[in-house]
């Protein structure tokens, strides 16, 4: 016998010539408490999805608002608040196509799971607990699944690849937050945005499409794990830039296993910064120009500093790509390390891949994001679809278009300058994390050090450096330091 979904499809499909359903948002709304060491927080949460729609012209002429897409999200707002001096954030992670589930269940919302670490991760079924630490506390919550994330698809007759590109994400995003804040009357809150890795790149965009689009100026930028300048962090055949701006990363990953002895991290990031910001572009630069004794010398430190044999760096020409040296710094052990979070290690079956066949930073932790939010969603938000919630889109991520930037280099260096110079009292938080081998530190530090920006905005940015990696929010104690850390910036920027 046919299930209950087999049977509404075979009896949608049979009624030939009815009219097709308008879409329509189907959010759900339910009530909460959180219990705080100081207090105890009452509110509502409201999640769902909202259909976007475009206006359409037809010979010229308005034709109406055609539904494009319905967009996942879920907002937490603070009951009784004055919302003229309650700060909102939306968030959302990166990808390209990944869903906001990491920041919401990770690090922000008032419920998040418990994965373990490296060296306790938690076993299924998973669990969740009440995140004492929300930002909540401080801001009201607006996570944004972009679309084919979560349970976001483009509507019946839609192309789903129209929105998986630079320009149409970002303005349809901004199509998202305009809309929140119009319907929920939020135009004179402080509002800020957060974006993760890949969604780093798309915060900075929307911070200049919001201005100039909507006239919708922000109050702070999150910017965790960020990578604004994607050449920064891509290595291909004549792009020398990112085998130095990589080299700090992998000397923090080598101190973690214990290639450093007992030196503190801090000296040896020192020693790699330095080295990364001068002798090794310059060796770089030179070539076959290099002498014999001036090669020997960069390739001893190089090695010296990430962990690898001298013969390894010289076989790869001084310059060492990411996965390759998370395959190959603990190849003597059977071993490689994580590209997400360079503290996880895993067994690799085949000891001569030039390539890891896992990254345990995702694997060991996915599972419990996943059990956990399915859970949350139906059984304690109330809303029910029978979509697979799609954390993780590796075929959106393949497809993905950057025809924007056709003969030149992936950047929103610009965007974001402009929005600053534009919004004079915009605010930038930069995290960090010393073992992210995917949004490496240094070359963060890199883009935002070359900022178009007048000298007195530099005042505007501030950073916070965690000992953990691309998701810092594993990490325990970093997971609470870093959310001290957005409370303030939040509490600094609000101009309330």
């Amino acid at each position: 016998m046919p299930d209950k979904i087999s049977e509404a499809t075979q009896d949608t499909s049979a009624r030939a010539g009815e009219t097709k359903a308008e879409p329509r948002d189907d959010m759900v709304t339910t009530c909460h408490t959180l219990s705080l060491a100081d207090r105890e927080l009452a509110y509502t949460a409201t999640t769902g999805r909202i259909v976007l729609r475009k206006e359409v012209l037809k010979d010229g002429a308005f034709d109406g608002h055609q539904p494009k897409a319905e967009v996942f999200l879920t907002s937490y707002t603070l009951d009784g608040a004055d919302p003229a001096s309650r700060p909102v954030t939306f968030a959302f992670n990166g990808g390209p196509g990944s869903s906001s589930i990491w920041l919401h269940m990770g690090l922000f919302g008032p419920r998040r799971v418990v994965s373990g670490d490296v060296d306790a991760p938690e076993p299924p079924p998973y669990r969740l607990a009440d995140n004492t630490e929300t930002l909540l506390a401080h801001s009201d919550l607006v996570f944004i699944d972009p679309v084919s994330t979560g349970y976001s698809r483009a509507v019946e007759g839609e192309k789903p690849k129209d929105y998986h590109g630079f320009t149409p994400d970002v303005e349809a995003v901004g199509e998202v937050i305009r809309l929140w804040t119009s319907r929920n009357e939020r135009w004179l809150s402080p509002k800020f945005v957060a974006g993760e890795s890949y969604g780093t790149v798309r915060a900075a965009a929307l911070a200049s499409h919001l201005q100039q689009r909507h006239g919708l100026y922000l109050n702070g930028l999150m910017l965790i794990s960020s990578v604004l300048d994607l050449g920064t962090v891509m290595f291909h055949e004549g792009n020398d830039l990112p085998y130095s701006l990589y080299v700090p990363t992998y000397a923090a990953i080598a101190h973690y296993h214990g290639k450093h002895g007992d030196r503190p991290l801090d000296e040896v990031l020192a020693e790699a910064e330095e080295f990364a910001s001068r002798d090794l572009p310059w060796a770089l630069s030179r070539g076959n120009r290099l002498s014999e004794d001036e090669r020997a010398g960069i390739v001893a430190r190089l090695a010296g500093l990430t962990g690898l044999t001298e013969s390894y760096v010289d076989r790869v020409d001084l310059r060492i790509e990411h996965v390759r040296f998370f395959t190959e710094l603990l190849r003597d052990k059977g071993l490689t390390t994580g590209r997400m979070d360079g503290r996880f290690t895993t067994w690799e079956p085949d000891g001569g891949r030039e390539h890891m066949s896992d990254d345990a930073s995702i694997s060991r932790i996915i599972g419990a994001y996943s059990a956990t939010f399915n859970h949350y969603v139906r059984g304690e938000l109330g809303y029910a679809n029978d979509l697979p919630y799609e954390i993780l889109s590796l075929d959106v991520n393949k497809e993905w278009s950057y025809s924007d930037f056709e003969g030149r280099p992936i950047s929103v260096v610009g965007d974001l300058s402009s929005a600053m110079r534009a919004n004079p009292h915009l605010k930038v938080h930069v995290a960090f994390g010393y073992y992210d081998g995917a949004t490496p530190h240094y070359a963060a530090e890199h883009v935002i050090a070359r900022l178009q920006i007048p000298e007195n905005l530099r005042a505007n940015i501030d950073t916070a450096y965690y000992p953990a990696g691309h998701m810092m929010y594993v990490h325990e104690e970093s997971r609470i330091q870093q959310s001290r850390d957005l409370a303030e910036f939040v509490r600094a920027s609000a101009n309330r």
